[in-house]
């Protein structure tokens, strides 16, 4: 009996993808079939192309990314396409397809991801026998932003969702003051949390449902190795990587940095508030501004940095940056909020900061204390399999053998009979 049959169904998938969950289903599809499985990927273009904003890209619509095989859903109405479907809540432009594609007796198993602009929450209940799951990259589940984000401008910590989603500049979707949500979700075998974090603030946003905790993971051919040429900068630096938005929280890191000159500050990036904050930066010479750099510059910054910051003032669902820090041996310095203090407490790799002034203390100890850094570098080093492939994949499928016992799906059962 050969492998299961896994369809992953995400809004993106690289190279029609902006973030990190389109590279999370890659790594997980991937490690998938390295492990046996049958797995094939179903897409939109449309969304991608509609809100980059370059030339629109487009690929063969049946294609392979190594062992995985690609679906692209591409529908002629263009940008209008992504506004149905997140007008209506179902996959307007492509429902046809897809309820041939998730027919009955095509897979075993069927996880869907972000799947905002690909037709949730009707196409939740389009698979009628496989073994289901939903993987919660984001808050979208209890936040039609996605990420807890209130009015552009704080943390939420109680709804004002329509006041919230026009300072967005998104219509409001009628459809989630109707309950097919919570009731799609209600109907699927198992939901994921990227953290326990996540799982306790989805909870407290309504969500009813239990949900599993899953970090993801790096892959292994991603394991650290001696970046040529040595330190890229003259100077002990401490280093950024991310979206220059208010969400990112660097105004309390220039902030600290305002008479800190033990070591320099270099923040790779561009966004909204860049210009801002390169104003807030002036004057101070030790302050850097790379603007976008490829993904090999930024590993290569990170090796060399005394630690990375990650001060992010909103609720993200995880902190890959934290573990691609830890990848390379560089500890981080963490905003005390969301997911972080879990992740640096499971390493011993890092340390916590509330605002500007304790922020200052942990970059004096880190800049100043040799020993200390050297055996936080050793601890991120140390951590780097709790976040790989040969752990996560076997809890994953164990969430799919208990899920498949659930639905007394024979198949997967059988498969996974050796899965505890």
């Amino acid at each position: 009996m050969s492998g299961l049959r896994i369809c992953m169904l995400t809004t993106f998938y690289p190279p029609f993808n902006f973030g990190g969950d389109g590279i999370a289903v890659q790594r997980l599809s991937h490690a998938l079939v390295a492990a046996g499985h049958q797995v094939t990927v179903i897409h939109d273009t449309n969304a991608f192309n509609a809100l980059q904003p370059a030339a629109p890209l487009h690929l063969p619509l049946e294609d392979r990314d190594g062992d995985v095989r690609i679906v692209r859903l591409h529908s002629r109405l263009g940008a209008l396409a992504p506004l149905l479907v997140q007008q209506c809540g179902a996959p307007v432009s492509h429902r046809r397809q897809l309820q041939r594609l998730l027919a009955p007796g095509e897979w075993d198993v069927v996880n869907f991801h972000n799947v905002s602009l690909l037709g949730a929450p009707a196409l939740l209940d389009y698979p009628r026998d496989a073994v289901t799951l939903y993987m919660a990259h984001e808050h979208w589940l209890v936040c039609p932003t996605h990420v807890l984000w209130r009015h552009r401008r704080e943390r939420c910590d109680e709804r004002q969702c329509l006041r919230c989603v026009l300072r967005h500049h998104r219509p409001p979707q009628l459809w989630r003051h109707t309950g097919a949500l919570q009731r799609a979700v209600a109907r699927l075998d198992a939901v994921i949390a990227m953290s326990e974090f996540s799982r306790q603030k989805h909870h407290a946003f309504g969500l009813a449902r239990e949900m599993d905790v899953l970090p993801p993971f790096l892959p292994r051919e991603a394991a650290p190795v001696a970046a040529p040429g040595g330190s890229p900068h003259p100077r002990p630096y401490f280093f950024f990587a991310g979206r220059l938005e208010r969400m990112k929280g660097l105004d309390d890191v220039l902030e600290a940095f305002r008479g800190f000159d033990a070591a320099d500050l270099v923040i790779a990036g561009d966004g909204s508030q860049r210009e801002r904050w390169q104003a807030m930066a002036a004057g101070m010479d030790h302050v850097h501004f790379l603007g976008t750099i490829p993904s090999a510059a930024v590993e290569r910054w990170q090796q060399y940095a005394l630690a990375a910051l990650v001060p992010s003032v909103g609720y993200e669902t995880f902190g890959m940056v934290i573990i691609e820090a830890f990848r390379v041996g560089t500890p981080v310095i963490a905003r005390r909020i969301g997911p972080f203090p879990e992740i640096v407490a499971t390493a011993g790799a890092g340390e916590l900061f509330d605002g500007a002034t304790d922020l200052r203390v942990a970059l004096q100890r880190l800049a100043t204390d040799t020993a200390y850094r050297t055996s936080l570098s050793t601890a991120a080093m140390a951590s780097r399999e709790r976040w790989s492939a040969a752990v996560v994949i076997p809890k994953y499928l164990e969430i799919v053998a208990r899920a498949g016992r659930a639905r007394g799906h024979q198949r997967v059962t059988d498969l996974l009979r050796q899965v505890a």
